[in-house]
Order: structure tokens, then C-alpha cells, then sequence
């Protein structure tokens, strides 16, 4: 295992490199850039192309192409992702650091939540076959499915508002400041996000159950007597899980950059959001470096994933 997590993490570099590539290579592919960008948005009229020309020699976005982008990747290896080319001229590290957690977290809520959801629904659909119980579970799975976040997070806003009187709390507070307060921000929009993705997991989840529900050895472990929960937890969850697990690692994987709407909805600072407010301010710098951050997560959790198998089913051998 060792040597097969060893080739993987090698394969990473390559797969970063490409990514980033393609990255900088399509925001520049969109109209304009950071400085006209800057100036539409403050709505000004009497700057000249000379000015124009200056700013962009100023930000270093007049140099060719290649040279832009082995600058910022020469920049990476030593841990500096340069300066943001938005308003502020922040540094690319800071704003990272506080968008990483806001999305890490509001991604492990929905997940926990998902799971919490899932799981028993999946397993009770699958163990009282077209029951009543049944048939519910699966018009939850496929409501769940048919309806996107962004439409449940306006719908949630918008009739809380009408009929409760009620809104979530749109300024974000960070968790060690106010714990309470920031549960209280994160909880709406994790249980949004959660209650979707448990759709899919519940799906897949019964799919497979049922499928390892009819092998032979299910009913040689009926036929010895072995109590119910015992035969579903050990012998028939454990082996129903590896596609299961497989989803959810994609789920964590996009939950990391991949709820851009739902975080602009809640107003809430993550990872998605900067970098959908970098593509449009054309921030070539944050786009670059925010999809370097997102691809690395994916290309890690993937890695967990696979060598997680070998533990559900311990015929599974790396080599």
C-alpha cells in the first residue's frame, strides 16, 4: 500500500501542473482583465489608455503569458501565492486562509448531516423492499434530487421571511469567536446542502444493499440464526459500502469549491465564493491559485478513498 499511495502523491504533480495551466489559460480566454474589471465597477469614465497601459504595467499584466504564469508557479514552490489584484491588494495567502475553513466547515456539516440522513434511510429501503417505508424513501431521494440548493436556500429565505417572520443570519462570525453564533450561520445552509446530497447517497446506498442482501453468504448467516442487525452491520453494510464511499468523496470533494451560489445566498466567505468574486474581477492570480487549492483537495481525498477500500474488503490488494 505504501508504494501504491507513494506512485499516486508522484502522479499528483503533473495533474496540479495541468490543471493550474488550463486554469490560467481560460480566465484569459474572457474580455477584459483586473483593471478594467476595477474601473467598471467604480463606475469611471475619464481614464485614458495611457493610464490604462500604466496600471496594468504596475500589476505586472503586461508581461507575456508564460512569463505571468512561471512567475506565480515559480511563487508556489516556496509558499507564496503572490498579491490578489483586487481592490485592497491583499495577498492571496490571507484571503485563503479565511475562505478555506468557512468551506471546509460548512462541507463536514453537510456531510455529517447527509450521512446521518442517508444511512438509515438507504438501509430500511433496502431491508423492507417496496414497503410503504420504502416508497417514501425514494420520493425523498428523487424530490432531493430534482430540486438544487439554490433554489431550496431562496425558497427557505423567502418564506421564512413571509410566513415566520424569520430569517438565517447573513454576517458571518467565526467559529472561535462566537461558537454558538456561528452554528447558527452554518446550520441553514449545511442542512440545505446535506439533506440533497443524502439523496444520491441514499440511492446508491439501497442499490447496493440489496444487491448484497441476495448473495450466499446473507443467507447462510440467516440460516445459522444470526440476529438481524448483526447480518445487516457486519456482513451486509460493511460490503455495500465501497461504492458508497466512492460518492462520498466526490460529495466532500465538491462540497470544498463547489457550492458558490449557496455561499453567495448565506453570504458566507468560503472558497467558492472567492472565487467566483475573482472570476469576476477577472483576479487571474486568485483564480489560478483557488482552483490550484481546490484540485490539490480533490486529488487528495480521491487518494483517501481508494486506500480506504482495502479496509471495507480485505480482498482488495495495492500493488
Amino acid at each position: 500500500m505504501g508504494r501504491y499511495a507513494l506512485r499516486r502523491l508522484l502522479i499528483v504533480i503533473p495533474v496540479l501542473l495541468l490543471v493550474s495551466l488550463m486554469a490560467a489559460s481560460l480566465i484569459r480566454l474572457a474580455p477584459g482583465d483586473a483593471v478594467v474589471a476595477a474601473i467598471s465597477e467604480a463606475n469611471a469614465t475619464a481614464v485614458t489608455p495611457e493610464e490604462l497601459d500604466a496600471i496594468r504595467a504596475d500589476l505586472g499584466l503586461d508581461r507575456p503569458f508564460v512569463v505571468q504564469y512561471l512567475d506565480w508557479l515559480g511563487g508556489i514552490f516556496v509558499g507564496d501565492f503572490g498579491k490578489s489584484l483586487a481592490p485592497g491588494n491583499n495577498t492571496i495567502s490571507s484571503t485563503l486562509k479565511k475562505a478555506i475553513p468557512v468551506s471546509l466547515e460548512l462541507g463536514i456539516l453537510a456531510l455529517i448531516i447527509s450521512m446521518f440522513v442517508a444511512i438509515p434511510i438507504g438501509i430500511w429501503s433496502a431491508i423492507r423492499q417496496d414497503s410503504l417505508s420504502d416508497y417514501t424513501g425514494r420520493i425523498f431521494a428523487v424530490g432531493g434530487l430534482s430540486i438544487p440548493e439554490f433554489i431550496i436556500g431562496s425558497m427557505v429565505i423567502l418564506f421564512g421571511a413571509l410566513w415566520f417572520k424569520w430569517t438565517p443570519p447573513l454576517t458571518y462570525v467565526e467559529f472561535w469567536e462566537d461558537p454558538r453564533q456561528n452554528l447558527l450561520i452554518m446550520i441553514t445552509p449545511a442542512l440545505i446542502i446535506g439533506v440533497r446530497l443524502s439523496s444520491i447517497t441514499m440511492r446508491m446506498l439501497r442499490s447496493t444493499m440489496l444487491e448484497v442482501m441476495r448473495q450466499d453468504y446473507i443467507r447462510t448467516a440467516w440460516s445459522k440464526g444470526l440476529r438481524e442487525r448483526t447480518i445487516i452491520v457486519r456482513h451486509g453494510l460493511k460490503n455495500a459500502f465501497i461504492p458508497v464511499i466512492t460518492i462520498i468523496g466526490g460529495q466532500l470533494g465538491f462540497l470544498v469549491g463547489g457550492v458558490v451560489i449557496v455561499e453567495s445566498i448565506f453570504n458566507l466567505p468560503g472558497l467558492g465564493r472567492s472565487l467566483l468574486d475573482a472570476i469576476n474581477g477577472r483576479d487571474l492570480p486568485m483564480v489560478q491559485s483557488a482552483v490550484l487549492v481546490i484540485a490539490a483537495f480533490l486529488v487528495f481525498i480521491n487518494l483517501l478513498v481508494d486506500l480506504s477500500y482495502a479496509w471495507f474488503d480485505p480482498r482488495i490488494r495495492y500493488s
